[in-house]
């Protein structure tokens, strides 16, 4: 329900006031009787005179009735068909044990590659409300978590349940990207998109990384790449003989070549993200460059309810005007 001409109810605020200024109007004067029985002949004929506080109270009922008429309720709802964009994404997220190195930050604090990019990739889906998208994971081999989809809530909760050593451990890349091509190659849209974000080098799976991309380019499927760590060296936390978590400098490899190789053949790009910054860069430049436009379509439909309100205000002053009418002598 809604008011067409809801700044016409602050006129309801006047009701109360009325009331307290007509209640304001002064005691009633005190006269001295000579005798208690011309009181009482006095009190009963006053009886006469009751109903004029109903007959107030309905006058302001009456008054906020049209008032509320005269802001035009309606009731009703509001349809809003919104296309879908055309463009069907596939995100292909590495899980494997590196990501587990602690070289990037969160409000200051050091945390995980992995939790990072769970980050700016549930900021990217958000992002894009209009497109379909799907989640693999992949370590020693590519794993689909959710397949490409408009409910970006469920996709959101099921990117959150990423963790690392969900997969046996490795990092197939070729795999990762066969994997996504056929989760896109059946799909009749205007754009096909992967994004592959991973920290290591090409060592599992059977589909070396450029095969993966030949088929892709033969297809029209673009493949982003995005290689993720610091360069030279990240703290890993590694547990010693007694169990105790301890950081220990590891070496960051990253096969920028086959990354940069395989987007450029798809018709992509190669990123690097050496930090949470850079990260977050990377996915909104992605964003600005696979857009579409979008058709948005609203509908309303509503139905007026004043003139309920008019007619009660009518009844209301009919009861009124009988009551005056039962008043008089």
């Amino acid at each position: 329900m809604r008011f067409l001409y809801p700044h016409l109810l602050w006129f309801l605020l006047l009701l109360p006031l009325i009331a307290v200024l007509r209640g304001r109007k002064g005691a009633a004067p005190s006269l001295i009787f000579s005798s208690t029985s011309l009181v009482a002949s006095l009190a009963a004929k006053s009886r006469k005179t009751r109903p004029a506080y109903l007959q107030f109270g309905l006058r302001l009922a009456v008054l906020g009735l049209l008032i509320l008429a005269a802001a035009r309720p309606q009731l009703g709802n509001t349809t809003t068909e919104i296309q879908a964009s055309g463009i069907d994404i596939l995100l292909a997220v590495d899980v494997s044990g590196s990501m587990e190195a602690m070289d990037f930050t969160l409000a200051g604090k050091a945390v995980t590659r992995l939790a990072v990019v769970q980050k700016v990739v549930d900021e990217f889906i958000e992002e894009r409300p209009n497109d379909r998208i799907g989640l693999v994971g992949f370590g020693g081999r590519p794993y689909l978590v959710c397949p490409l989809t408009l409910d970006h809530d469920w996709l959101r909760k099921r990117l959150e349940s990423l963790s690392i050593g969900m997969i046996e451990d490795g990092t197939a890349i070729g795999s990762a990207i066969g994997s996504g091509i056929n989760r896109l190659r059946d799909q009749d849209s205007k754009s096909r998109i992967l994004i592959l974000l991973t920290d290591g080098m090409n060592n599992s799976g059977r589909v070396p990384p450029l095969v993966a991309a030949e088929a892709a380019e033969t297809l029209g499927i673009k493949v982003y790449t995005i290689g993720a760590g610091t360069r030279g060296e990240a703290p890993m936390p590694v547990r010693d003989a007694f169990g105790r978590q301890r950081m220990r400098m590891v070496r960051v490899d990253i096969d920028e070549k086959t990354l940069s190789e395989v987007a450029e053949m798809t018709g992509a790009q190669y990123f690097r993200a050496t930090d949470s910054k850079s990260l977050a860069r990377i996915y909104d430049e992605i964003n600005t460059m696979e857009t579409t436009t979008r058709t948005i379509k609203k509908f309303e439909n509503y139905r007026e309810l004043f003139s309920f309100f008019v007619i009660a205000a009518l009844l209301l002053l009919g009861l009124e005007l009988a009551a005056q009418r039962k008043q008089l002598p």
